[in-house]
């Protein structure tokens, strides 16, 4: 019986006594899961520990067989076995690109190099977005795991996690992980008793978006001022420290100890022909159930929105999702019975992302949403080229005349060439995304664009110098918007129709917004 066999049988009967004492968790099937509706449509691979487990117990991860794939991939397969494997699961890297894993590992392997590294991209920076978080406060073994049956696959001996420092709780659960890993000669020298060693150090970044890119996430390591370079060679052949280094996002590397212990075929059973497995999304917005979803890919986002995540709040219509961050599209409601899955998302203007899903109802302002986008952008660009540095600024500056009402209809033909250009010529994958939300709200709400710039009215008064309040006959008289209005320019008698100052009217949205009748409109 090997260690990791005498550890399970040990600890599996205490963790189900004392999950089995937890009414949240279910313990009835072949693996605890979680109770409730939010998660019975949900399919969890890189999450299937997350709310199960103590993440500060490593006995608890092996008892759920932790370290099982990593067992595998040292005594019983052979480096080229092991990303044979991955190719047939089909994984593709969960970081945005969608670049198949076993592809980027196995150029890795024939890379000459008397040094080879494995980086763990851990800088989540998409508004919105916290998937990768979860996954090493709840779950960080998973990450170690698959870092290391990376680095067997490879010929690595050390790896870096670049982490924001912005995560104070999963920096803190890093370190204790990698402590007990070593304590267990999980992680280290002569892991399990075999001639493969592997060592992993944390590094902290200080917040930079543009670090979640690849060249200047290496630059970070290496002690200089993180700004994407040139990619003159792919960094699985020329990385850190100019040696051949294998770059995945968490996600990614948290599916791997699955894959190696269930098999390649398993994985790649579930999803779509194009794009296998599960993806986690972080379910934000105009949604009655936000959260972390992890789906089959090919789920659609009615699927998403509706059936996981309850619908909309106070009856309202849904009108858009935006995926991919700051670097993804707006997908209208036609397309939500579309499979999500790489190639679709792509045709249809977005992108995937690390995961990020932000619902919007008819109160927003495509406009507004295009700019909010922009201006996180422009504040995060590094600033080394040129298209990005001022093409970005001037798309904003031109975002912020239609949303004032001091733009004219060519506005909209300089909008669209110069996020074009930007796209064609910027030096990294930032600038080359930035104007997704422009194109893509160009694309599917045009009309609002031309309500704005020829009727200086913003359809769903979000923009407040294009928007004014008004109560409708449909007051009831219950005082509750005054009552929440913080500048108190609403007057009226109980159980009579209210009015507003609009002199004193700040535009805020708070009185549309606790209205129980919907009697105040925008107009």
């Amino acid at each position: 019986m090997t260690k990791l066999s005498e550890m399970k049988e040990m600890y599996l009967p205490i963790l189900r006594e004392r999950l089995e004492k937890d009414e949240n968790i279910d313990t009835g099937g072949a693996y605890p899961k979680l109770k409730g509706d939010f998660y019975e449509r949900q399919t969890r691979i890189a999450l299937k520990n997350y709310g199960i487990i103590n993440p500060n117990s490593v006995e608890e991860y092996v008892a759920l067989d932790g370290y099982k794939g990593l067992e595998k991939a040292i005594f019983e397969m052979t480096p080229q076995e092991i990303i044979d494997e991955l190719n047939l699961s089909g994984l593709r890297g969960r970081g945005g690109a969608g670049f198949p894993t076993g592809v980027k590992w196995q150029t890795a392997l024939d890379a000459e190099g008397d040094k080879k590294y494995v980086i763990m991209n851990a800088d989540e920076g998409d508004p919105g977005a916290y998937m990768d978080r979860s996954i090493m406060e709840g779950d960080p073994h998973s990450v170690l795991e698959g870092m290391a049956i990376c680095a067997r696959a490879i010929g690595s001996d050390e790896g870096f996690i670049y982490i924001r420092a912005e995560y104070p709780n999963a920096v803190k659960q890093l370190r204790q992980a990698i402590k007990e890993a070593e304590a267990h000669n999980l992680l280290g020298d002569k892991i399990l008793g075999s001639d493969f060693s592997f060592h992993v150090n944390l590094r902290l970044g200080s917040g930079a978006f543009v670090c979640g890119e690849g060249t200047a996430l290496i630059e970070s390591i290496e002690g200089n001022r993180g700004m994407p370079q040139p990619k003159l060679k792919r960094t699985a052949v020329e990385g850190l420290w100019n040696k051949p280094t294998i770059i995945n996002n968490v996600e990614t590397f948290a599916n791997v100890g699955y894959i190696l212990n269930k098999g390649g075929e398993n994985y790649a059973s579930i999803g779509t022909e194009d794009t296998t497995g599960t993806k986690v999304f972080a379910l934000v917005g105009k949604v009655n159930n936000s959260g972390l979803v992890e789906v089959p890919m090919g789920t659609t986002v009615n699927q998403i929105v509706f059936d996981i995540g309850g619908g909309i709040p106070k009856d309202r219509k849904i009108k858009a999702v935006q995926t991919g961050g700051p670097s993804g599209g707006v997908i209208p409601s036609k397309y939500f019975d579309l499979p999500i899955d790489f190639k679709n998302l792509k045709e249809i203007g977005s992108i995937m992302g690390s995961g990020g899903l932000v619902v919007m109802d008819e109160t927003d302002c495509m406009v507004d949403i295009a700019k909010f986008f922009l201006e996180f952008t422009v504040s995060e660009s590094c600033g080394k080229c040129t298209p990005c540095r001022e093409g970005t600024m001037r798309i904003l500056e031109m975002l912020e005349k239609v949303t004032s009402g001091k733009a004219e209809v060519e506005i909209l033909e300089n909008l669209e060439n110069l996020s074009q250009y930007i796209t064609d010529v910027s030096l990294c994958g930032l600038g080359q995304t930035a104007c997704n939300p422009v194109l893509s709200t160009i694309r599917y709400f045009k009309d609002e664009y031309l309500a704005h710039i020829e009727d200086k009215t913003c359809p769903s008064g979000a923009c407040k110098d294009l928007s004014s309040y008004f109560i409708t006959d449909d007051c009831i008289g219950c005082k509750i918007c005054a009552k929440n209005c913080p500048v108190s320019c609403i007057s009226g008698e109980t159980k009579e129709k209210h009015v507003i100052d609009q002199e004193a009217c700040i535009k805020c949205g708070e009185c549309y917004n606790v209205c129980p009748v919907g009697a105040v409109i925008t107009k």
